[in-house]
């Protein structure tokens, strides 16, 4: 089945095999006892090859820590959509793109809890495959569509999305591989899609962290696989403003968004030429 996904497919089975690597560790973040399965041999090669740019054997490690990024990413995206579900009593979580999140199967959700999954055929159906005897926790809908292509919007429509109640949306690991205006572009369709209030998290890197030459082992991984990283921006809040989203951008290693794991030092927003990633975080602003 895994010959049958894209480079940016592939990259889903690298998130799994990260999560799988996290989940043996003592000091977890999270525990996601799917991720294995999911990730299957082909995911945890990917593992290896990102492993070797991070942590060169016999030189000083210059480029991010990728183990540690994707454990706090996915924790602080775990804790984010556990407030909004619990406390904020939003019922519609789109997961989009889905790859092989598990969230739907490991966490437990109150009763009504619908949760869309969002990707292309080829990835939902390799998550179906080897999670066929795994009941989800929550009503799960898996919505087979391309978000690069016009009119995907029918799809989780159909699928039973209601626009007008509280909903709560993940673009997880998606927005460095779409050009600038395809980006403007989802955001818009995705803010059409979202009611007052709904909210919204993202990840993504800052303009510098295309070009460093400290970047540069870890960009060429992700080239070589034919995925290149293609989009940062400086201003993460200005980009969601300008499609009606009023968020909040923290850095791993923030008070927000560290857990004691983020290895690197996290320079001011004033300090210019150095690397970032961003988990952005908000609101939909009422209309």
């Amino acid at each position: 089945m895994t010959n049958t996904l894209d480079a940016v497919e592939r990259t889903s089975l690298l998130t799994a095999a990260l999560r799988a690597a996290e989940t043996s560790r003592a000091d977890r973040l999270f525990d996601d006892p799917y991720a294995a399965r999911l990730a299957g041999d082909a995911g945890m090669t990917l593992l290896r090859e990102i492993r070797e740019a991070t942590f060169p054997r016999g030189r000083e490690r210059t480029v991010p820590s990728t183990p540690d990024y994707n454990a706090i990413r996915t924790r602080f995206l775990d804790d984010l959509l556990q407030d909004a579900v619990r406390a904020g009593g939003t019922a519609q979580v789109v997961l989009a793109p889905a790859g092989m999140d598990s969230r739907a199967y490991r966490m437990r959700w109150p009763d009504g809890t619908r949760f869309f999954e969002l990707d292309r055929p080829a990835v939902l159906a390799h998550k179906e495959e080897r999670l066929r005897s795994v009941r989800p926790r929550a009503d799960r809908r898996a919505v087979a569509l391309d978000l690069t292509r016009p009119g995907w919007q029918d799809g989780l429509l159909a699928a039973g999305y209601d626009p007008a109640r509280p909903s709560v949306w993940l673009l997880e690991g998606l927005l460095y591989y779409v050009a600038r205006e395809d980006a403007h572009r989802l955001l818009d369709q995705v803010a059409a899609l979202v009611a007052p209030g709904g909210r919204i998290a993202a990840d993504l890197v800052n303009a510098a962290a295309l070009t460093l030459p400290d970047v540069r082992a870890l960009l060429d991984v992700f080239a070589g696989w034919g995925c290149p990283w293609v989009f940062g921006t400086d201003e993460p809040e200005a980009l969601f403003d300008a499609h009606g989203f009023q968020v909040e951008a923290v850095q791993p290693g923030d008070p927000a968004a560290d857990y004691g794991r983020w290895p690197d030092a996290v320079p001011e927003r004033s300090v210019t030429g150095v690397r970032r990633v961003f988990f952005v975080h908000g609101r939909k602003r009422p209309a």
